[in-house]
């Protein structure tokens, strides 16, 4: 099993940044590859960025550019710094596992353990 605390969502401003971390904890190794989802009461849940087994960064087009993702192997934690943020981005957003590294962003039904989620809410 691996458990997560996510941490950092909160009310922003158009324009402004946040900060999301979560600590992973469990069975958590190697050969888990982590990412970042959100998901709103109108939308399916959608992955925004992940980090592979090499250690490259993938985004989603919706946030590329605006949205850093990194990780932390020695704490097990995933950080997502969040820049020049929409409205359009308020959602909940959810750090997830996925054992062998095959989800990707688009692949949601092959990620395997999922937080509890913490809320964004971008005011225009």
């Amino acid at each position: 099993q691996v458990h997560f605390r996510e941490s950092g969502g909160g009310s922003v401003q158009a324009g402004g940044s946040l900060r999301l971390s979560c600590v992973a904890s469990g069975d958590i190794d190697s050969s888990y590859c982590m990412g970042w989802f959100r998901q709103t009461p109108a939308q399916e849940r959608e992955g925004i960025a992940y980090i592979g087994d090499g250690g490259e960064a993938t985004y989603a087009p919706s946030v590329k550019g605006r949205f850093t993702i990194s990780q932390d192997n020695s704490k097990n934690t995933l950080i997502l710094q969040m820049d020049s943020l929409k409205p359009e981005d308020s959602a909940l957003y959810y750090c997830s596992a996925d054992y062998g590294c095959d989800g990707g962003v688009s692949r949601i039904d092959l990620w395997d353990y999922w937080g509890k989620g913490t809320v964004v809410t971008v005011s225009s």
